[in-house]
């Protein structure tokens, strides 16, 4: 079943509109995550919100949003006059115009939502413009309200339904030359370019997320299973960065590493997928035994016995 909707209103391409709802493409809720605790009780730390200046707990009912003009100076905006702002892409999205992918400067790429008709109608109008966008082999940009903010949101074809990308506006994304600037320029030789796109090759391969895998999750599990298990944790080793003092040396004895075949018989572990979660790879909790091993271990009953 398909999680909650994000958003719901409708799709328009000039006199073409159909209802529809947006729904994350992403999560992160397998991920494991942590509470903070107080380390004299070890209860959880509960956050209050207060008054700055009197430190009285406020009900939620009695904050508003402000904006601060001065120091201590603020406008009071509702969430009345928030919603009376009245933006039409609050329930409805305009396809403004269409462009290509390529066009897309990837900073500008916030996150994915799925697109799809929202009930039993409008599914001939969806699939007119899905087929349109997937035909023309375009991008729709248009605009969506979310969590009172007006985003771009970038739509293409996908299966039977639409990817909706939201984009960043031009005053969100900073300047290379800030960061860039001091990079020296560097004259790389032919023999050098060479060697590297020489590594490149063996090294080239097919997108597949499938091969991912979090070692980062993988180590938290495995630090918690450890710690349930009353172990002692023995701290790591960090990896050290080398300062390569001859880069042509490097770069012949990165091509000669990549092209050494692996040992023979060994076979790559493959991740496991996705959708599975690192939390199940967690250690079960003491007490509880999988039905499985539960059943196999239950003593055979008094008929059983005597038919044996």
């Amino acid at each position: 079943m398909a999680p909650r909707a994000n958003w719901k209103g409708f799709l328009r391409l000039s006199l073409v509109t159909c209802p529809v709802a947006l729904y994350p493409a992403t999560s992160e809720s397998e991920k494991i995550s942590f509470n903070q605790l107080n380390r004299q009780t070890g209860h959880r730390i509960k956050y209050l919100k207060v008054d700055a200046d009197t430190g009285d707990e406020v009900p939620n009912e009695d904050i508003v949003k402000g904006y601060e003009l001065e120091k201590g100076q603020f406008i009071e905006v509702t969430r009345e006059e928030l919603e009376d702002l009245a933006l039409e892409s609050t329930r409805t999205i305009e396809i403004d115009e269409f462009v290509d992918k390529t066009d897309i400067d990837p900073r500008y790429l916030i996150r994915p939502y799925y697109l799809r008709p929202d009930g039993k109608v409008g599914h001939d109008a969806f699939a007119v413009i899905r087929e349109t966008i997937r035909e023309m082999n375009r991008v729709a940009i248009g605009r969506v309200v979310l969590t009172n903010r007006e985003h771009i949101i970038a739509l293409e074809a996908m299966d039977k339904g639409l990817v909706g990308t939201l984009l960043r506006y031009p005053y969100e994304v900073r300047s290379e030359q800030e960061y860039f600037d001091e990079i020296q320029d560097v004259r790389v030789t032919k023999d050098m370019l060479d060697l590297a796109k020489h590594i490149v090759n063996q090294k080239a391969g097919t997108f597949d997320p499938e091969k991912f895998e979090d070692h980062y999750e993988s180590a938290l599990v495995e630090l918690i299973n450890q710690k349930r298990a009353g172990k002692v944790i023995q701290p790591k080793e960090r990896p050290k960065g080398e300062n390569v003092v001859d880069l042509m040396e490097a770069l012949r004895q990165s091509v000669g590493r990549e092209a050494a075949p692996t040992k023979a018989g060994k076979r790559t572990k493959k991740p496991r997928k996705a959708a599975t979660g690192q939390k199940e790879m967690l250690m079960p909790i003491a007490g509880k035994k999988p039905a499985k091993e539960t059943a196999a271990k239950k003593p055979a009953s008094r008929s059983q016995r005597k038919s044996a």
